[in-house]
C-alpha cells in the first residue's frame, strides 16, 4: 500500500517534534526560558510511552484510509498531548518557587500544529454532514472545557496568568464579543438593504463597491486612528453623545471601524446571491402575482441565503480577529492582554489573549459553515 503523500509530509514534522524541547521552564514570568526535553518534562517511562504512541499513530495514519478512523486517532493524539503537557508542567513546577513558570516548548507547538493540519485534512476527507460537524465541534469544546475544569493544566504558565486576572479576563472577553458581534449586527442592518439596492440598481454597483473596497485597503490601526478626531468632536459638540458612549478613544472608534470593514462582504455577497437567483424562478414568482417585496422575502432572499451567510461568516471571523487591535485605542478585549504581554515581554500573557481569540474564531467559523450546510440547496 502506497503511503498517502500529504500524511507522510505532515507525519515527518510530527515525529521530528519529539526530538525538540517539549516544555520550557522559567524562574519567573519574564526570565529567559530554559528548554526541557520530553524525558526531563515527563520522566523516562512516560516519555517512552508517549514516543511509542506517537510513532504507532504515525504508522497507523500512513495505512488508514477511512477518514473516520483517522479522525479518531488524531483526536486521541490531540487530547493526549494536552494531558501530557499538563502532566509535564506539574512535574517541572513541583518544588519550584511560586513565581516559576512552565510553558509548552517548541517541540510541543510544532507537533500540535502538525496534528492540527492532519485533523483538518481528515475532516475534509470525511466531509461530515452539518449536524455531524456541530456535534464534533461540541465534543471538542467539551473536551477542552473538561481538561480546564479538571485542573490538569493548572500548572501551565498561561493558566497562572489567567488566575491572576480571572475577573479582568471575563470582562475583556465580554468587550471583545461586543466589538465583534455588535459591529457584525450593525453591518447586517445596513449591509443587507444596501446589497438589495445594489442588486436592483446596476448603475450604483461599481461606485458603491469601489468605495467599500477602498475602506478595506486602509490598515486597521490607521482607520482606528483616523476615527479618533471626528468621534472626539462629536462627543464634545453633540448633546448626549458621551452618554451613549461616543468618545474619541475606547469602543466607539473600534466599533465604527469594524462596522465599515464589515460592509463590503455583506453587501457584495447579498447582491451576488440575489443576482444568481434564476430568471425562470423570478418569472414564476411574478406569474403567481407576487409583488416585488413579496418576491424578495419569499423567493429571492431564501435562495440567496447561502451566499449571504457566507459573507456573514467572513465578517464574523474577520471581526473576532481585528477586535484585538482595538485594545491599542482603549477598546479593551482580548487584545489588551496581547499588548500588555508585548510591553512586559511576557509571552504567556500574550497567549492569554491570543489563544481565546483563535479558539473563538475557529469555533465561529465551524458553526457558521455547519449552518450554511443546513440550508436547502447548499453544497454538502
Amino acid at each position: 500500500m502506497v503511503p498517502d503523500r500529504l500524511t507522510l509530509t505532515l507525519a515527518m514534522p510530527l515525529a521530528a517534534s519529539l526530538a525538540l524541547p517539549f516544555a520550557s521552564f522559567r524562574v519567573n514570568r519574564i526570565a529567559p526560558a530554559d528548554p526541557r526535553s520530553l524525558t526531563e518534562a515527563l520522566g523516562a517511562p512516560v516519555a517512552g510511552f508517549a514516543v511509542a504512541a506517537v510513532l504507532l499513530a504515525v504508522l497507523a495514519l500512513l495505512r488508514l484510509r477511512r477518514p473516520g478512523w483517522r479522525l479518531a486517532v488524531l483526536g486521541a493524539l490531540l487530547a493526549g498531548s494536552m494531558v501530557l503537557i499538563g502532566w509535564g508542567a506539574d512535574r517541572l513546577a513541583a518544588g519550584a518557587s511560586p513565581a516559576a513558570r512552565v510553558a509548552p516548548g517548541a517541540g510541543y507547538w510544532f507537533g500540535f500544529a502538525a496534528l492540527g493540519m492532519l485533523t483538518v485534512d481528515a475532516l475534509a476527507r470525511l466531509n461530515p454532514r452539518p449536524v455531524t460537524r456541530l456535534l464534533l465541534l461540541a465534543v471538542a469544546v467539551a473536551m477542552v472545557a473538561g481538561l480546564l475544569r479538571s485542573g490538569m493544566l493548572d500548572d501551565l504558565s498561561v493558566m497562572q496568568e489567567y488566575r491572576n486576572r480571572a475577573a479582568g479576563f471575563w470582562r475583556e472577553g465580554g468587550r471583545h464579543l461586543t466589538l465583534a458581534f455588535g459591529s457584525f449586527l450593525a453591518a447586517l442592518l445596513v449591509g443587507l438593504p444596501l446589497g438589495v439596492g445594489l442588486a436592483r440598481r446596476a448603475g450604483l454597483r461599481p461606485a458603491v463597491l469601489n468605495g467599500l473596497t477602498l475602506v478595506q485597503t486602509i490598515p486597521s490601526i490607521a482607520l482606528f486612528g483616523m476615527l479618533i478626531v471626528p468621534l472626539a468632536w462629536v462627543a464634545a459638540n453633540v448633546p448626549g453623545a458621551q452618554a451613549l458612549g461616543i468618545r474619541g478613544i475606547g469602543m466607539a472608534p473600534a466599533l465604527v471601524a469594524l462596522f465599515l470593514y464589515s460592509l463590503l462582504p455583506i453587501a457584495a455577497n447579498t447582491a451576488a446571491g440575489l443576482l444568481e437567483v434564476p430568471r425562470a424562478v423570478r418569472d414564476a414568482a411574478d406569474g403567481m402575482g407576487l409583488t416585488p417585496r413579496q418576491r424578495l422575502g419569499m423567493v429571492d432572499i431564501p435562495l440567496a441565503l447561502p451566499a449571504i451567510l457566507a459573507g456573514a461568516r467572513i465578517v464574523l471571523v474577520q471581526n473576532i480577529g481585528m477586535a484585538t487591535i482595538g485594545a491599542l485605542i482603549g477598546a479593551g478585549g482580548f487584545g489588551s492582554f496581547v499588548f500588555q504581554g508585548i510591553g512586559q515581554t511576557a509571552p504567556d500573557l500574550i497567549l492569554l489573549g491570543a489563544l481565546p481569540t483563535v479558539a473563538l474564531a475557529f469555533a465561529t467559523s465551524a458553526a457558521m459553515d455547519a449552518l450554511i450546510g443546513l440550508l436547502p440547496g447548499a453544497p454538502r
